[in-house]
């Protein structure tokens, strides 16, 4: 009621101000114009200046018998409402009346209006006098609006006496049971938020919190089901408990909703319903429906594309994460995707073997100082397989610290500066390390330094001495000081505000990596501070930032699921994050329902359309492999129709804006065959020789490509040779080749079984004429039993060969086998 009081207050003082600036204006305009126009009535009673025809003169005659008619109202209003008496006015046309009792007996809002409005005409500025009069008319109209608000004012706030709106409602007393619930979330909240989580201690202390009926405690039960970490799934149970939060209004149940009818996970998609929950969640300051959001109306999913309503959502949930931004920068997360992982088996996916990380503790052990500086580091960002443990980082730190590493010294620093779980934080004892790191000339020291002196930890403030060590810090290159003078200048501390430094040295610190310095640029495209206003960067840069939550650990713990053959839980956490805009997450996504992995959908189809969603999404965010698959998908016919013209286009894009070998190889491949666009050899050729140059893995099939199209050019030149008739042959026999091929082949095979077959023996007697008609060198058969006169004719001849006649002879008496008989009297 106070807010309509004020929006009627507001609404008069304007009605008020224009109804005076015309009534003045009016009035001034009738008096300068009286006086000509009492001149042009005696003229044209007198007849005077009349034309032939008289038409020109009682159209300006009529216009001033209007205008006389709108001087007498405007008189009449005037005197009336003012209530003077007309001979008080000096008149124009020589005319004066009374009519100051026209408005008497009218209601009272019109004698409020003769309190508070004024209508005068505009005075003679030729006369002082008149000028006199007109600066005691605006005083006392100033005045009489001035009491008007005052009235106006006093209504407002007896009203707000009389409705006290603003007073705060008094807490809801807590029953012993709610405040058993609460004091149960709370633990688990501590469990859930350490830098080294416990999942499964977590589960547990929510699982009881959710037991004594807490909302919020059963809603990540709820989720946990959903996605299967880290307990088992059941999604039926999940989606119960989501249905009846929802109804109570619990935006974490309204975002699980949401993210149940986008993907068709416990119910049939619907994504109006989706749109509907996310919004409802997103109200209720839920930042994964604020993602969703976002996302959605930055890619245009489901409704109208709108940069502006993107940057809203973006920017609330990049703010949320700023703040949560520690020294430290935040665990490093690792964006795997499962396709090159398959494709580039190897160390390539970031993730440490587990025999690589005993081998670098073996050398720590052992004192090797750059690798117990690695391995600290590692456990102080997290990352690459390894969790967060500030507590082995401080213990490697130390050891290399003690050794006079500076870059040991500088991370010990910090560690003391923030604390940690079970590290207390100690000013003096980080300002001890970062003066010895920043001594030896380390970055990083300089800039704990710096900020020490910038925030006055430990140290007086002294924004000279921060500048000085953020400036060494920063020559050097490192991201701490980048960004920290970006802040000096953005903000103006100890220098001149700059904001074309400013974005130079948040441009370096982004470079890096640094969410800030994202943030920080977000801002700047957002308002255009230092440069010319772009939503689109604005939106990029929150984006980017709102993916760095803590909330990105999933993919992680997707990717973990995934290694354990989890292969519907990996899909599920998978197809969450793809819903919050991370692209790697869709890719993933993808890959598992592609490969037919997933057994949550009714049928393959299903997969494969849905998995060609997930290709698009991510292909829309510059993912070249996904625009590949694109291609192939509608190459194919899987998910959708078979569209070569379609899939050329993918491939193109692909080709053109990501220089992807494969879209080079497939482009080729198309051309030569002529699918979905003018076959064209010479096109194919250049395509394949592209991808070749473009992966050296490429090399292989492009060399047999390019042979195929070699033999192709020499058909085609065999067409147009004289020999062409070789090609005409009838259609039945070209239509039917491959029968025709096997015939001929199988007559072959069978030919050459036949020849190949065993010899059968030579007649009696004719065996020694057919030995001496031989070659020596070539084996023939020996006849079973030959008499003495065939050995005697044939000693001299065996004597001659080998001289081994007579120990021949001897084993043929002795009764040696036939086939050691044909062995000794083969070729030697």
């Amino acid at each position: 009621m106070v807010e309509r009081l004020k929006m009627r207050w507001f609404a008069a003082t304007t009605l008020l101000l224009v109804m005076i600036f015309l009534s003045q204006l009016t009035n001034a305009e009738l008096e300068l114009k009286g006086p000509e126009e009492g001149n042009t009535k005696k003229k044209d009673a007198a007849g005077e200046e009349r034309d032939g025809t008289g038409s020109d003169s009682g159209t300006e005659t009529s216009n001033m018998r209007k205008s006389t008619e709108e001087l007498e109202f405007w008189k009449s209003l005037e005197e009336s409402v003012l209530g003077k008496e007309a001979d008080s006015r000096q008149q124009v046309g020589d005319k004066k009346s009374d009519k100051s009792g026209m408005f008497e007996g009218l209601p009272d809002d019109i004698q409020f209006m003769r309190s508070a409005i004024k209508i005068v005409k505009a005075p003679d500025l030729s006369q002082d006098k008149e000028n006199r009069k007109m600066s005691e008319m605006l005083n006392e109209l100033l005045e009489n609006h001035e009491r008007m608000i005052l009235k106006i004012e006093s209504e407002i706030e007896e009203i707000n006496r009389m409705t006290p709106e603003d007073e705060e409602e008094e807490p809801r007393v807590l029953s012993p049971e709610e405040i058993e619930a609460q004091e149960a979330y709370d633990r688990a909240m501590v469990v859930m938020n350490r830098t080294k989580v416990d999942k499964l201690q977590g589960h547990k202390l929510m699982l009881e919190a959710a037991g004594k009926g807490h909302s919020l405690a059963r809603c990540h039960v709820a989720w946990a089901q959903l996605l299967g970490n880290p307990v088992h799934m059941d999604i039926e149970s999940a989606k119960k408990t989501f249905l009846e939060l929802a109804e109570q209004g619990l935006p974490d149940a309204q975002m699980g909703l949401g993210f149940m009818y986008a993907t068709g996970v416990g119910f049939n998609v619907s994504q109006a319903k989706a749109l509907v929950y996310y919004t409802m969640a997103a109200i209720g300051d839920n930042s994964w429906a604020q993602m969703a959001l976002g996302y959605r109306y930055w890619a245009g999913v489901g409704v109208p594309n709108s940069c502006e309503t993107a940057l809203d959502y973006y920017r609330k949930v990049a703010t949320k994460v700023a703040d949560q931004v520690t020294f430290s920068g935040g665990a490093a997360i690792h964006r795997i995707r499962l396709l090159d992982e398959i494709e580039n088996s190897g160390p390539s996916s970031g993730i440490l073997d587990n025999d690589l990380i005993d081998y670098y503790q073996l050398l720590a052990d052992k004192g090797d100082v750059q690798a117990q500086v690695g391995l600290g580091q590692l456990h102080y960002q997290g990352g690459r397989g390894i969790t967060l443990d500030h507590q082995k980082a401080l213990q490697y730190f130390s050891q290399a610290a003690n050794a006079g590493n500076a870059v040991a010294m500088a991370f010990l620093g910090k560690i003391y500066l923030e604390g940690s779980d079970n590290i207390k934080a100690d000013n003096d004892t980080a300002y001890k390390y970062f003066r010895k790191a920043a001594e030896l000339g380390n970055p990083v020291g300089q800039s704990g330094l710096g900020i020490m002196y910038l925030h006055g930890k430990g140290v007086a403030k002294n924004t000279a001495k921060a500048l000085k060590y953020f400036t060494q810090a920063a020559d050097q290159g490192w991201v701490d000081g980048q960004l920290q003078l970006g802040n000096m200048y953005f903000s103006g501390i100890g220098v001149k505000r700059d904001f074309k430094l400013a974005t130079k040295y948040f441009n370096l610190a982004s470079q890096s990596g640094h969410v800030l310095a994202f943030y920080n640029l977000g801002q700047m495209h957002a308002v255009g501070l230092g440069m010319m206003r772009s939503c689109p960067t604005a939106v990029e840069l929150f984006k980017n930032v709102a993916e760095r939550g803590k909330w990105a650990e999933r993919l992680m713990a997707a990717h973990h699921d995934y290694r354990l053959y989890r292969f519907e839980e990996a899909f599920v956490q998978y197809a969450l994050m793809s819903e919050l805009g991370y692209e790697v997450a869709q890719s993933n996504a993808a890959f598992l329902l592609d490969r037919g992995e997933v057994n949550l959908f009714k049928n393959r189809n299903e997969e494969l359309i849905r998995a060609l969603q997930f290709w698009g999404r991510a292909a829309a965010q510059g993912y070249s492999a996904a625009q590949v698959k694109l291609g192939d998908y509608h190459y194919y016919g899987l998910g959708t129709t078979v569209d070569y013209e379609t899939a050329a286009s993918h491939y193109r894009m692909a080709s053109e804006q990501q220089h992807n070998a494969q879209a080079m190889f497939n482009l080729g491949y198309m051309h030569e065959q002529g699918l979905g666009m003018k076959k064209d050899m010479h096109l194919a050729k250049r395509c394949y020789d592209l991808a070749a140059e473009t992966s050296p893995d490429a090399k292989v099939p492009v060399t047999l490509a390019l042979m195929k199209l070699q033999l192709m050019f020499k058909f085609e030149s065999l067409q147009e040779s004289p020999f062409s008739f070789l090609l005409n042959l009838n259609e039945n026999i070209v239509s039917n080749w491959d029968l025709y091929l096997i015939t001929v082949l199988t007559v072959l095979f069978g030919a050459a079984l036949y020849f190949r077959r065993p010899q059968p023996p030579t007649a009696e007697g004719g065996g020694a004429n057919d030995h001496h008609n031989h070659n020596p060198r070539q084996p023939t058969p020996q006849p079973p039993e030959p008499d003495e006169d065939d050995n005697q004719q044939q000693q001299p001849t065996d004597e001659h060969i080998d001289g081994t006649s007579s120990e021949r002879t001897r084993q043929r008496t002795s009764g040696t086998p036939q086939r050691e008989q044909q062995r000794e009297d083969g070729p030697q």
